[in-house]
């Protein structure tokens, strides 16, 4: 089981920037793919990015070079760190974990927090 509480969400004008944090727990917390996935009103749940077990960070494409994932192992935690936002960039995003970081990647991860809001406007 793992266990996950998101926060750090709101709202900025688009090319501001936010960081999100996500304290994960239970038995399967530390050998679990973490990452992050959102979605959008009437769009598909997709996936951010991950951080595997072994440290190895994945970003979705359109992410890459504006976002960028870390851990903090000794408090369990994880960050997104979101630069350069765009209108776009708008959605509920989600903590998540897998054992497979292409399940997270595909957003469809078997555990996922209660989301936290993004917005971002023009």
């Amino acid at each position: 089981q793992v266990h996950l509480v998101e926060s750090g969400g709101g709202s900025v004008q688009a090319g501001g920037s936010l960081t999100l944090s996500c304290v994960a727990s239970g038995s399967g917390s530390t050998s679990a793919c973490l990452g992050w996935i959102r979605q959008a009103p009437g769009k598909e749940r997709e996936g951010v990015a991950t951080i595997g077990t072994n440290g190895i960070k994945t970003l979705a494409s359109s992410m890459k070079g504006r976002f960028a994932i870390s851990k903090d192992n000794a408090k369990n935690t994880l960050y997104l760190q979101m630069n350069n936002l765009k209108t776009e960039d708008s959605a509920l995003h989600y903590c998540a974990a897998d054992v497979s970081c292409n399940a997270l990647l595909r957003g469809k991860p078997s555990y996922w927090g209660q989301g936290t809001q993004v917005t971002v406007s023009s």
